[in-house]
């Protein structure tokens, strides 16, 4: 279930995603690019980093996830509930004032940010069924975090994000310096300092998911290839390319072999395999 964070904190938090694992049947899970950094905590089971049989390693219960170039893979085996922050494009560092580009590629455990205050939280989340009551205690936790916040390269960040939005990710560093009147540098090290991406990969980020939602609402009538050329990729060839380097898989594959839980975290299965009993509560 995806929720809408309190109002005071739609500066810094896109949506709560609350999921549910009942069984123990072995998941693989997929998290790529949607633009935005996140917080994940995990209760009663683990996310794994692998499933070689050989070494595996555990996320910690509660960690930060940066931005990420293409995807990263995590498995999970028993019945657990995950609850997935997601930050707007800037919000991390809006929320912390921690540079979005030092945790790029990175998954940091919330404890070396948040101090005793995530045991506190996480404590709080796990003694609680109640999804109302479990909103208000990630509310109060984060509205406590802003207050104390003040929002820098506001004037130049918002209206470029805006700006890369409305036209769909088809957008050039040129465009973006002709739009705001600022140099190429100066972007790019906002973009960087807010983000953890320069405007160019934002922009072919933005533009995959454009694509990712028309995907959604397709029609029997409506192809691929229409699709294709809808978001703004040259051909057919060209999407799958970009889609295989941010996912991982085809478009074909996103539709057939994946349970979505959010547009961007999937479960992915082989042909022979059913899906799991993972679900967005």
């Amino acid at each position: 279930m995806q929720i809408t964070p309190a109002k005071e904190l739609s500066p810094y938090i896109k949506h709560y995603l609350f999921l549910e694992s009942e069984g123990t049947l072995s998941k693989k899970l997929r998290l790529f690019s949607d633009g935005n950094t996140g917080m994940v905590l995990t209760f009663n089971g683990n996310l794994i980093s692998n499933a070689d049989g050989i070494r595996t390693s555990t996320y910690p219960n509660s960690f930060l996830y940066g931005q990420v170039s293409t995807f990263k893979d995590l498995y999970l085996a028993e019945k657990t509930s995950i609850i997935i922050v997601v930050f707007q494009p800037y919000g991390f560092n809006y929320l912390l004032g921690i540079s979005a580009n030092e945790i790029r590629e990175d998954i940091i455990a919330t404890e070396k940010i948040f101090g005793s205050k995530d045991s506190l939280l996480y404590e709080k989340l796990s003694e609680q069924s109640d999804l109302k009551t479990k909103i208000q205690i990630l509310n109060n936790f984060f509205i406590e975090q802003a207050t104390k916040k003040t929002l820098s390269n506001e004037s130049i960040l918002h209206p470029t994000l805006n700006y890369i939005l409305k036209n769909k990710g088809a957008i050039t560093v040129n465009h973006l310096v002709k739009h705001t009147g600022y140099s190429e540098r100066h972007i790019e090290r906002i973009f960087k300092e807010c983000i953890g991406v320069n405007p160019k990969k934002f922009g072919n980020i933005v533009k995959l998911h454009f694509f990712l939602n028309l995907l959604k609402y397709k029609s029997r009538q409506n192809n691929i290839t229409n699709l294709c050329y809808e978001a703004g990729y040259a051909d057919q060839s060209h999407l799958i390319k970009e889609f295989k380097k941010y996912t991982g898989i085809t478009p074909t594959q996103y539709l057939n072999n994946t349970n979505r839980l959010a547009i961007n975290f999937m479960e992915i299965r082989s042909q022979d395999t059913p899906m799991s009993d993972l679900y967005n509560l």
